[in-house]
């Protein structure tokens, strides 16, 4: 398999400005995280408000993530969708458009069984032709892709991966056994990198890798050396900052702590809302201890 999507993968906000997608805003934000170090970029996934995006938008998005990373890193396109048919189309055009993989998140809401699930990606997979990484998070989309059912489909020739946001480090464990050591298995949550990174794990698509990319650059890079001891101070330092994201869903909170950085507009599309009063000031907090401002 590739490994070009082990590492620090920042799963990319998308800012709105005036009711649209504020490009250059987007193009500067692109460039950043890769000028602090990650190892790849994924635009339109969940953090980039991929529900509220236009297919229009969908696909300028993904062609200026492509544009902006110039080819010194990897773009992963998330082009899933409950519809197969819809994210086929979706694939293939990211890939047109010059992406070097997929995320594919689980059908949403229509809730398929196993088999639907393994056809659904079958197909998608077949029909991109370019590296995939599944998606695992069944607190959004009321479905779980079981380890057994991405053990299948690991066999097949280009899907090579699993973002894992069950919040089970047991299951995430049970898919590694199952899938092997050359399938990657990548965090969908910061806060269990490290002890997912300690069974075999490789990297996160993070949250935190839009604020403090360079910091988590730096937590790779330790784990990467065998520095344990150092990768789990960092790691503990960062913590409280993951935990804060997450205060209300996602990515309302990263998405106003990079306003408060002065990145982006703290825009959001309805029915996300910019955060409480009370969430706004500990997000100021931490944006002050960290020193992001631009």
């Amino acid at each position: 398999m590739s490994l070009s999507f082990k590492g620090i993968i920042p799963a990319l906000v998308t800012p709105f400005k005036g009711g649209e997608v504020d490009e250059e805003a987007f193009r500067r934000h692109v460039d950043f995280v890769i000028r602090e170090g990650v190892h790849a970029v994924l635009p339109c996934g969940t953090t980039g408000e991929s529900p509220t995006l236009s297919h229009a938008e969908h696909q300028r998005v993904i062609k200026i993530a492509v544009s902006e990373a110039r080819g010194r890193v990897p773009v992963l396109a998330g082009t899933g969708s409950n519809s197969t048919r819809e994210a086929v189309e979706m694939s293939v055009q990211a890939k047109k458009d010059g992406a070097d993989g997929l995320l594919l998140v689980a059908p949403y809401y229509n809730k398929p069984s196993q088999e639907g699930l393994y056809r659904h990606f079958q197909e998608i997979a077949l029909a991109a032709a370019l590296p995939v990484i599944l998606y695992n998070i069944p607190g959004r989309c009321g479905v779980e892709i079981l380890p057994e059912t991405t053990s299948r489909l690991s066999q097949l020739p280009n899907i090579v991966g699993v973002k894992e946001a069950t919040g089970d480090l047991n299951k995430m464990i049970r898919t590694i056994e199952l899938c092997g050591p050359d399938f990657l298995v990548t965090s969908g949550d910061d806060s269990l990198t490290l002890p997912l990174l300690a069974v075999g794990g490789g990297g996160v698509i993070s949250v935190a890798a839009n604020l403090v990319p360079r910091s988590m650059v730096e937590f790779w890079d330790k784990w990467e050396k065998g520095d344990l001891s150092g990768a789990r101070t960092l790691f503990f330092k960062l913590l409280p900052l993951f935990k804060a994201l997450f205060l209300e869903t996602n990515p309302v909170c990263v998405k106003y702590a990079l306003h408060l950085s002065g990145r982006m507009e703290r825009d959001m599309r309805l029915p996300m809302l910019p955060p409480s009063v009370a969430v706004a000031h500990r997000l100021e907090e931490l944006v002050d201890e960290w020193g992001t401002k631009a």
